[in-house]
């Protein structure tokens, strides 16, 4: 979708996505030692504001100017500090060996494109530093529920794995994410690494 389509959906709700931080993203960083995290495809600001909260200084980087505008109106009710950028990630190449955290939830490119993008994550991370990933798994066309219709742009957990060489690889795996109304779960690939 074209940075006006996010905008034009961005606006035409009050949330997108809810206001709540994603609970794998709890559940994995909940006792996490905080540090510098980027959040890449940061949306709303949930994600992002959840990390700051818990003393981690965060940059999210989206490029739908009405998001960011709700995210930063977001941080200031919170009584945190975010930075938030907009930026394209395809363009956007953020500072190299610079985070102890690089998050990307949810954000959907062709194959050639997301490479791009997760390679420049992985430089961006700090040794010692953890990534972790989750989107619409490819299953999820015929087995799951919701997300993007165009196969092109969903992956699996090993095509993950595949584009994050150089990470030691510690979780990768298919969850599977209740979704209210529906008769079958929504699955999602799921993935965590670290930099040595």
């Amino acid at each position: 979708m074209r940075r006006e389509d996010w905008d034009r959906r961005y606006a035409e709700v009050e949330s997108l996505w809810g206001r709540k931080p994603n609970r794998w993203l709890v559940a994995e960083l909940e006792a996490h030692r905080p540090g510098r995290a980027l959040d890449l495809a940061c949306g709303e600001g949930q994600n992002a504001i959840w990390l700051a909260e818990r003393g981690w200084s965060v940059l999210g980087v989206d490029f739908s100017t009405v998001a960011l505008e709700k995210a930063r109106a977001r941080a200031e009710q919170a009584s945190v500090d975010v930075d938030f950028v907009c930026a394209d990630l395809i363009e956007y190449e953020p500072e190299r060996s610079a985070y102890d955290l690089v998050v990307a939830l949810f954000f959907h490119f062709l194959a050639d494109e997301r490479r791009l993008v997760l390679r420049r994550a992985a430089e961006a991370l700090a040794p010692g530093g953890t990534f972790l990933l989750i989107g619409h798994d490819l299953t999820n066309l015929t087995e799951g529920v919701g997300g993007p219709s165009d196969p092109g742009v969903l992956y699996t957990p090993d095509d993950i794995v595949a584009d994050l060489p150089g990470l030691e690889i510690e979780k990768a795996e298919r969850i599977l994410r209740d979704v209210d109304g529906a008769d079958r779960p929504a699955i999602d690939a799921f993935v965590r690494a670290r930099r040595a």
